[in-house]
């Protein structure tokens, strides 16, 4: 910890006295995409971001470039180092990046530009991207969504496959989440609307904690919020129920490059190796790995990156 806050105050320092090309700074940015030898790839510090830095770093590498991994567990800092060129690559979420792009540009009141509509989000999120300095490449085929889950015995009792399920069922549920989610129109709010699923109540256990988990597991609580990458519901007996009518925003892992040192072709064509290999199940377990078997994120993806023939 102690090493990624003093990373994250220097690049707080560094990005502080760097005049990015950012939209309040420069208005409209027109600079011709660059291609730098040495590139930096960003990690917010969670497993998952952690797993993506690595899996681009060794495209990339394979591609000629050299490459360093820079975290940087804060968006706050991280983004606005995208912009200055002090981080080259990071791994982003379609529509989370959208909206919160859209509140920088905007104002925290900003209506939200993320949807479910993958199209719509990044015809919003490049729009928002670009004066910024930054490209956002096309999107893959993982997806890390918010997404519910319940125990396997549950499902099976009552039938459930999909939350679509569960609102026909007229089922009372008891939900663990954060406590947010009563407020949070893809959580409660959604599922009673869009679903029609009685939410008695929210346990604010957080969102797929263990605790959450636990509580499912143990008939206290009868879901849980989680994500649709979480890789330990199998130990906790548990099984996700299908977004049916897409209450969840298309949350699409993307690469969102520094466009005047990494928006080149050939980063594009390195990077997009990706896109038609990794699944959100592959991200799943490659999480799993990490998590469950306590295995380096840097091997993890260099195995992934092999088996689908993507590194000799």
């Amino acid at each position: 910890m102690r090493g990624r806050t003093a990373a994250a105050a220097a690049l707080l320092a560094l990005t502080a006295c760097t005049a990015g090309p950012s939209l309040e700074n420069r208005g409209q940015v027109t600079a011709s995409p660059g291609d730098s030898h040495h590139l930096t790839i960003g990690s917010a510090g969670f497993t998952e971001s952690d797993l993506l830095a690595q899996i681009y770093a060794q495209l990339l590498n394979r591609a000629g470039y050299r490459t360093s991994i820079l975290t940087v567990a804060n968006r706050e800092l991280y983004e606005p180092a995208l912009e200055s060129g002090r981080i080259d690559v990071v791994p982003e979420y379609a529509a989370t990046f959208a909206d919160w792009l859209n509140a920088k540009t905007h104002g925290a009141d900003a209506k939200p530009v993320g949807s479910p509509d993958l199209d719509a989000t990044m015809k919003a999120l490049r729009t928002l991207a670009a004066p910024r300095g930054l490209t956002v490449l096309p999107p893959g085929r993982a997806v890390d969504q918010n997404a519910f889950a319940v125990s396997a015995g549950y499902a099976r009792r009552h039938g459930l496959e999909t939350l679509g399920d569960l609102g026909a069922a007229k089922l009372k549920v008891r939900l663990a989440a954060g406590d947010e989610c009563v407020q949070r129109p893809y959580c409660a709010p959604g599922l009673k609307k869009v679903y029609g699923i009685d939410i008695t109540g929210v346990d604010p256990k957080g969102v797929g904690t263990t605790q959450a988990k636990r509580a499912v597991q143990d008939g206290r609580d009868q879901m849980v919020l989680t994500t649709t990458t979480d890789a330990t519901l199998d130990l906790f007996g548990l099984v996700l129920l299908a977004d049916d009518r897409h209450l969840q925003n298309a949350d699409y892992v993307v690469p969102v490059v520094n466009r005047s040192r990494a928006g080149s072709e050939r980063v594009a064509r390195a990077l997009g190796r990706l896109n038609g290999v990794l699944t959100t199940k592959d991200l799943a377990r490659l999480n799993q790995q990490v998590d469950a078997w306590r295995r380096l994120p840097a091997d993890v993806a260099r195995t992934y990156l092999k088996d689908k023939g993507l590194l000799k």
